[in-house]
């Protein structure tokens, strides 16, 4: 284990402070996260909010704009987090981080490596897995990302949890000296083979690897490089179904007497009869006064699908 401070700790403040990150939330699919400022104003569909109305008042808040329109004021949690922070590459999505959180056998105190860091969104869940004693470490070639990277951190007060390095992983390797340290390592790259040996030299004894590939040739080359040192090869493909559920009115006067003429067993063959607008308009008023509420519910027609497969792997332990 690598030596971390005992004072790391990851808590969330339960008043609401300047300088704080809150995540504004008009409904479950708009949210925004807001910096609070002493004179900041937010203003939306609703109306406007000052800042000053928010502070010293718990996370959880529900809060009114002018018109009387209201949002609630929620703390910037992972699962938040991942869904309002600004997109930099693809990201995870909270079905497959907490799969792989919990494959790596994420727990406090662990010591966790990532290439790359992208966006951010499972470093943060990382982070609040292994608080408050453990730390992540997290690479990325690309400069502007990794800048971009820390400075998210900084808002979430994640910071220090997590250290984000600049560094070429599938050329040059992780850092040798983290080598024997981790106790798990997880892959974001194009070519994850070409990580996978410098991977088993930075995992204790029974470390887990686990790679991310949107393609299956990625995951075939992966695993042909994982067979000299690891064991349990496992690839998983997550798909999350969502479902709507509404409140619908429907008549269950014509459910009746189809049940009535099941139970009489059937109705014989007659000439349809011609309906007048007299007996329209009794029908309706029928209807109106039989109609019930009914709660259905039918999978989401937006629903996400392919994200792409995670392959998970433990370093053979040598005899």
């Amino acid at each position: 284990m690598l030596p971390t401070e005992s004072k790391k700790s990851l808590s969330f403040k339960r008043c609401i402070e300047v300088g704080d990150l809150v995540i504004v939330y008009e409904r479950h699919d708009v949210m925004k996260p807001v910096k609070v400022s002493k004179d900041g104003v937010l203003q939306n569909r609703f109306g406007f909010y000052k800042h000053s109305d928010w502070i010293g008042k718990p996370l959880g808040t529900k809060v009114f704009s002018n018109k009387g329109k209201f949002v609630y004021l929620l703390a910037p949690t992972p699962e938040l987090w991942t869904l309002v922070l600004s997109h930099r590459t693809q990201i995870l999505y909270i079905a497959d981080i907490s799969f792989v959180v919990m494959y790596l056998e994420v727990v406090p105190g662990c010591v966790v490596l990532e290439s790359g860091t992208g966006s951010g969104s499972l470093s943060t869940s990382l982070a609040r897995a292994v608080a408050p004693t453990g730390h992540v470490y997290s690479f990325d070639f690309h400069e502007q990302r990794a800048v971009s990277a820390r400075e998210d951190f900084e808002k979430t007060g994640i910071s220090n949890l997590v250290t984000v390095e600049v560094r070429d992983i599938q050329g040059e390797g992780f850092p040798e000296k983290l080598s024997g340290l981790a106790d798990s390592v997880f892959l974001d790259l194009p070519q994850p083979w070409l990580a996978v040996p410098s991977a088993a030299k930075m995992l204790k004894q029974d470390g887990v690897l686990c790679s991310f590939s949107p393609c299956i040739e990625q995951v075939q080359r992966t695993c042909e490089v994982l067979r000299s040192n690891f064991i349990e090869i496992r690839t998983f493909e997550v798909l999350l179904r969502t479902y709507e559920v509404k409140e619908v009115k429907m008549d269950t006067s014509s459910m009746v007497d189809e049940s009535h003429e099941e139970d009489n067993g059937g109705t014989r063959p007659c000439k349809r009869k011609h309906r007048s607008n007299e007996d329209d308009n009794v029908s309706r008023d029928n209807s109106s006064s039989n109609a019930t509420s009914v709660v259905m519910a039918r999978p989401c027609s937006d629903a996400r699908g392919h994200t792409g497969y995670l392959t998970f792997a433990r370093l053979q332990c040598l005899a």
